[in-house]
């Protein structure tokens, strides 16, 4: 019954709204994920008592924390998170006001949903700013207050991620939040070592970033080269 529910409702529309066209929201996808593992109770408490008897279990008492540092820090994360949050939100409903030629002005649905809608965050004040100042806005993070805000909280950012991590505790959207994050600020990914690796089992092709034109490595005679 709880999966049957989960199954439809603003979450999954959202997701697959973004899936359709190709906008990136890990953070509110993750959030989705959660619910569906949130359902499998009866699944859980069967993993735990696996691992418990595998000698895994609760790790959060192996970790020194300061209570009011924590506290701080997870503020500052949540925050960041929100933001990335709404950013993904934005360019998703800008995505579809291209596809449909709605001409959608952002800042406006931001003052919208701030007078009348279950939302209603102050936080929405800051979101028609960002717009108001570029009505072009590529992404919410490039705003230059957002940017700033971002960029004085990610220390603590990470270190709440780290610190969820070596304790064992999941935070699927503040985990992803910080890796969209990560990954919308760089101008190269790693994601580039998959043109490498299609083209070792395809023969695909790759581009370089020292030359121009497409290139193709016999890697399985350099593989054999290097055991020599």
């Amino acid at each position: 019954m709880v999966l049957a529910i989960l199954r439809i409702g603003t979450g999954k529309w959202t997701v697959q709204q973004a899936a359709d066209l190709s906008v990136a929201a890990p953070t509110i996808e993750s959030s989705l994920d959660a619910r569906f593992l949130s359902g499998l109770k009866e699944e859980r408490v069967e993993a735990a008592k696996v691992f418990k008897s595998g000698g895994f279990g609760d790790i959060l008492t192996d970790q020194a924390v300061d209570k009011k540092t924590l506290v701080d820090d997870v503020r500052k994360a949540l925050y960041a998170s929100k933001i990335c949050s709404y950013a993904q939100g934005m360019n998703l409903i800008r995505a579809k006001s291209i596809e449909k030629g709605w001409d959608l002005k952002l800042g406006e649905l931001a003052r919208i949903w701030k007078g009348g809608c279950i939302i209603r965050a102050i936080f929405l004040d800051r979101i028609k700013k960002a717009y108001d100042r570029n009505p072009d806005l590529a992404n919410l993070l490039v705003d230059p207050e957002f940017a700033k805000e971002i960029i004085e909280r990610q220390s603590a950012w990470r270190r709440v991620v780290c610190l969820s991590i070596n304790s064992g505790i999941s935070t699927p959207g503040m985990s992803a939040s910080l890796a969209y994050f990560d990954s919308y600020r760089r101008e190269r990914l790693p994601a580039n070592l998959v043109q490498a690796q299609r083209d070792y089992f395809g023969a695909h092709t790759y581009e370089r970033i020292d030359v121009e034109g497409s290139f193709h490595t016999e890697w399985f005679k350099l593989a054999k080269q290097s055991k020599n």
